[in-house]
């Protein structure tokens, strides 16, 4: 067996962590999870509920990892998109009405 290097990321808005491993082949996304220290430096996170990604692509936790493979533990969403984007047209709207502009016209050369 031969031993490569991975990267385990976890990200709040207020703190990035990145942890870099050498692990075996066939090391899981789970197992380098554990081995990164992220569950103990972050005990609220439960890697059982949390969205996992290898280089933005969405995996499971029993994925085989690659040399040069980054695991990503993605925080939940706390917005509801469609709301947000329902609230960003009222805005848009109201300032419309208003004569006021959001942002700058552009000028013809």
């Amino acid at each position: 067996m031969s031993d490569f290097r991975v990267e385990v990321v976890y990200a709040l808005p207020q703190r990035q962590t990145l942890i870099a491993l050498t692990v075996d082949e066939g090391t899981t996304v789970a197992q380098a999870i554990r081995r990164s220290g992220l569950l103990e430096q972050h005990p609220d996170l439960d890697p059982k509920t949390a969205q996992v990604g290898v280089w933005g692509r969405a995996v499971e936790l029993d994925h085989r990892l690659r040399d040069r493979d980054r695991v990503e533990i993605h925080r939940p969403i706390t917005a509801d998109v469609k709301e947000v984007r329902r609230e960003r047209v009222q805005s848009s709207r109201a300032s419309a009405a208003t004569g006021k502009r959001t942002s700058p016209a552009r000028r013809r050369a």
